[in-house]
């Protein structure tokens, strides 16, 4: 398979509102749930798609894959059992641009995603976003206590290279509890 050219400054500037496709299929083991797709993946159309982006090396290191995938690659999850969907359909150069009604609208959204196909966890990613989607003020990462249209919850840190909060290493740990979680069975 032949990687993609890099969208050039302007193709990126005009994909503001653009939508990513989710990667979505019934029975997943996680469903990986972004906040918005940023405008380089809306140009691109895949999920993750920016250089700099720490989600496909921190699923990799924690066991998800087991080789670097490249977003462009993204349809092999499904074979593994996972997929990628995000709160906020439209792309935005900054999750900052979405407002609290624009989360927890994609919340309902992502739950009707959930009864519709059975993930056996959602993974949300970015715990400020959790808070507000889910109106869960003191929420924190890691395993959540409710469950979710059927499935488990659990809240990542954004892997976005913006978030200086985490480190790639801090990611990897916490993307290895899910996946152990989710091969245990539970949910």
């Amino acid at each position: 398979m032949i990687a993609p050219l890099r969208p050039s400054k302007t193709q990126i500037s005009d994909a503001a509102g653009r939508t990513v496709p989710d990667l979505i299929g019934p029975d997943l083991l996680v469903l990986f749930c972004g906040i918005n797709p940023g405008l380089y993946s809306a140009a691109t159309g895949h999920h993750f798609a920016r250089p700099g982006n720490r989600f496909w090396p921190a699923l990799h290191r924690a066991g998800f894959t087991d080789r670097l995938l490249a977003a462009w690659e993204e349809r092999q999850l499904l074979e593994r059992g996972y997929g990628i969907t995000n709160l906020v359909a439209r792309s935005t150069a900054s999750a900052a641009e979405l407002g609290p009604e624009e989360l927890e609208a994609g919340r309902e959204r992502l739950l009707r995603k959930v009864r519709r196909y059975h993930p056996r966890w959602v993974a949300i990613l970015g715990i400020g976003a959790f808070r507000t989607a889910f109106g869960q003020r003191a929420a924190s990462a890691g395993r959540q206590p409710e469950v979710f249209g059927g499935s488990g919850l659990w809240v990542l840190p954004n892997p976005s290279g913006l978030n200086a909060n985490h480190q790639l290493g801090d990611l990897q740990r916490a993307f290895r509890e899910l996946r152990e979680e989710a091969e245990r069975g539970t949910g």
